[in-house]
């Protein structure tokens, strides 16, 4: 993912950009935890990288000597930040980039679309989705489980709720990618796809101001922030920014995770498929297991914390898929048990900014795995070696072929 000096010691010196860490970042956290559970480097930038579910838990809580401001794990490029627009809106995706008071006002806003009352209503459309996807390949005996149906549900289900056109999901794709993923490693290229997507979304808020709809944009475009003005642009732009760039990557992430797991490990399969009442408990495993989500929060003041230092300016990585393998937190950590009763996992983050969208995450995933496996329970990847994985800011697999 990015061409970067090896790393001689990841207590001092750690780089969640290494292809090593994408492939297996459980053994470096292991590795911490039991000599320094809480690493710094000085790569890009001054981060801290907690590893252990207390102290993830603790820096969730710290508002506001910890900022969201800049939520993404490797730090907008300068040229960003001196831009007027980042000086004023930060990040611009609220709430998850916001600070309180914006940050409560903004979640306030979104919640009541993505309560499970709320997102219940989308469960059709997604099986119907899920449906159409597998039809297109199911007679070959073949597939990328990722590029070709996990990738596909969450960006045109995002789309039919914000009332854009449905066709733009591999546009909405790379775009996301270019952002979250490629663009770490490439801030021209982070750059430019930033300011694609932000302006599609100026555009399209422009058009729905004039022609409101019975979705996402026209609700935000209807309601008042605290004062009971008209909710400012810009900030309705940084919430649908938000609604594609957290809701996509993060959830086909997770899918394709649940898709590997099952593919790699028959038994599991086979009790899945034997056994639908194990859903449940095996869709949180699978959020504990393969946790995709990192995020970020910018230190404000000095804060010291179990003999840590840290100083303004500093990063904090919000290791939540690490804090999810604490052997402190999570009985055998290490085994994926797909009946795991006890699993208070932070897959969607923890304290204020707790994901709001968690809701329909779980329903796609709870539909896109529940269709694979009734129209392909026997399957298996045939090629674990060309599998390829997306980490930093979002861990999942790109590339995952399986044959049925």
């Amino acid at each position: 993912m990015a061409d970067t000096q090896p790393v001689n010691d990841w207590a001092t010196d750690f780089d969640i950009l290494d292809e090593g860490y994408i492939a297996d970042p459980f053994t470096v956290w292991e590795d911490l935890r039991g000599r320094c559970p809480i690493a710094h480097t000085e790569r890009r930038e001054s981060a801290f990288l907690p590893t252990k579910y207390d102290d993830v838990q603790a820096f969730s809580k710290m508002v506001p000597e910890l900022s969201s401001a800049d939520p993404l794990v490797i730090a907008a490029p300068e040229a960003i930040q001196q831009t007027e627009h980042f000086k004023k809106y930060g990040a611009n995706s609220p709430p998850i980039s916001s600070d309180p008071p914006e940050q409560v006002w903004t979640r306030r806003l979104l919640l009541p679309h993505f309560t499970p009352k709320a997102v219940e209503p989308h469960r059709q459309y997604t099986e119907e989705l899920c449906n159409e996807l597998i039809d297109g390949f199911i007679e070959t005996g073949e597939a990328d489980a990722a590029g070709q149906y996990a990738q596909q549900i969450p960006p045109r289900l995002i789309a039919k709720m914000l009332g854009v056109d449905e066709s733009m999901t591999d546009d909405f794709t790379y775009w996301v990618r270019a952002v979250l993923e490629l663009g770490l490693a490439d801030p021209e290229l982070r750059m430019k796809y930033r300011d694609v997507i932000r302006q599609f979304f100026r555009d399209t808020v422009a058009e729905r101001r004039d022609n409101p709809g019975d979705d996402l944009i026209s609700h935000f475009l209807a309601a008042t922030d605290p004062d009971g003005n008209p909710i400012d642009p810009e900030i309705v732009i940084g919430m649908c920014n938000l609604q594609l760039v957290a809701g996509i990557d993060t959830t086909w992430s997770s899918i394709g995770s649940a898709l590997w797991h099952l593919g790699s490990n028959p038994s599991d399969r086979q009790r899945l498929a034997a056994d639908e009442s194990l859903y449940p408990t095996a869709l949180e495993e699978f959020l504990r297991f393969y946790s995709p989500v990192t995020m970020a929060r910018v230190v404000t003041e000095n804060v010291d914390y179990n003999d840590v230092s840290m100083c303004p300016g500093d990063k904090v990585i919000m290791n939540f898929p690490g804090a999810n393998h604490d052997p402190d937190a999570f009985e055998n950590p290490h085994e994926f048990q797909i009946d795991r009763k006890v699993n208070r996992h932070v897959a969607f983050g923890a304290g204020i900014h707790r994901c709001a969208g968690s809701n329909l995450a779980r329903m796609e995933m709870d539909v896109a795995i529940k269709t694979w496996m009734k129209r392909i329970p026997e399957f298996e990847v045939s090629k674990p070696d060309e599998v390829t994985w997306a980490g930093g800011q979002v861990r999942g697999p790109r590339y995952l072929p399986v044959t049925f």
